[in-house]
C-alpha cells in the first residue's frame, strides 16, 4: 500500500479534528478511498470521514486493508508536514508499522507502529432528517462560540426563513439569527418550528470543521441527532453525528 497526497491539509487538519472526539481508531482503506467510523468514548458523537482516491496522486492499494491508529501519535507526526510537503504512506506489513514521509526542502520519514484494535464496525444509523441547512463555516462557528459564553448547551430552531440559535443559562441568554438568504438555504419538511438541543462542549470541537471548507451542511428534527458535514468535492467528506441532549426541565 502507498498513499501520495499533494495537499496535505485534506489529511492532516481532519485527523487533527477528528482526534479530538477519539484517540484509538481502525482506518479502513479500500481501493477508491481511505474511511474512518468511530464513536467517542462517551457514546455521543460518531465521526465518518472519507478521503477519496481522487485527491491523491498516488493511490495504490491492492487489497483491502484495515489498520490501527493511535491517533495523538498520528496527529503529533502530522503537525510536523508544512502545506507545501507531499506526504507519503507506507504500509510496512512485515513490521506491523506506516512509514509517512514528508518531501519537500528536505525529506523527513517518520515509523509509526500500528495497533491492533478489535475490528468492530461501526454502522452508520440510518437517519431520517426534517430540516436541512446549508451555511457558511464562519457563520455557524461564530454562533457556537457566542451561544459559549452563556450556558454549556444550545438549541438550533429551524423556521421556513430563518436558523436561529438559543442558548439560556442561569442568568443570561442569548440568541443568534441566520436568515434564509444567499449564503444561507434552509429546507424543512415541517410546516412549524423544528428544534431540538445539543452539547456546546461538542459542538465547539466539530466547527473546526471550517478548515477544510467553507460551507457546511446541518440537518436535523425534533429533539433528534445532529448531522453535520463539511464536504470536498471530489476530495473528502467529513461528518458528525451528535445525539440531542436531553432537556433538564
Amino acid at each position: 500500500m502507498r498513499l501520495t497526497l499533494t495537499e496535505p491539509r485534506y489529511l492532516k487538519d481532519s485527523i487533527l479534528i477528528i482526534s479530538e472526539l477519539v484517540n484509538e481508531v481502525n482506518i479502513r482503506i479500500f481501493k477508491d478511498r481511505l474511511e474512518l467510523v468511530a464513536i467517542d468514548p462517551a457514546n455521543v458523537a460518531m465521526v465518518v470521514f472519507k478521503l477519496l482516491s481522487s485527491a491523491f496522486t498516488e493511490f495504490n492499494v491492492e487489497e483491502e486493508k484495515v489498520i490501527g491508529i493511535n491517533l495523538d501519535q498520528f496527529t503529533q507526526i502530522l503537525k510536523r508536514s508544512k502545506p507545501t510537503d507531499v506526504i507519503t504512506l507506507d504500509l510496512d506489513e512485515e513490521k506491523n508499522r506506516l512509514n509517512i514521509v514528508f518531501k519537500g526542502s528536505t525529506i523527513r520519514i517518520f515509523n509509526m507502529s500500528l495497533l491492533e484494535i478489535e475490528d468492530r464496525e461501526h454502522k452508520v444509523p440510518p437517519l431520517k432528517f426534517g430540516v436541512r441547512i446549508e451555511t457558511n463555516t464562519l457563520l455557524f462557528g461564530d454562533a457556537i462560540e457566542d451561544m459559549d459564553v452563556v450556558a454549556d448547551s444550545l438549541s438550533f430552531h429551524a423556521l421556513t426563513d430563518k436558523f436561529i440559535i438559543k442558548s439560556e443559562g442561569t442568568t443570561s441568554s442569548g440568541k443568534v439569527e441566520i436568515t434564509n438568504d444567499e449564503e444561507t438555504t434552509i429546507a424543512s419538511s415541517h410546516e412549524d418550528e423544528v428544534q431540538s438541543k445539543y452539547s456546546i462542549e461538542y459542538l465547539k470541537k466539530i466547527v473546526k470543521g471550517s478548515k477544510l471548507t467553507n460551507n457546511v451542511t446541518l440537518e436535523f428534527g425534533p429533539n433528534y441527532p445532529l448531522r453535520t458535514e463539511y464536504k470536498v468535492v471530489d476530495k473528502l467528506s467529513l461528518q458528525f453525528i451528535l445525539a440531542p441532549r436531553v432537556s433538564d426541565e
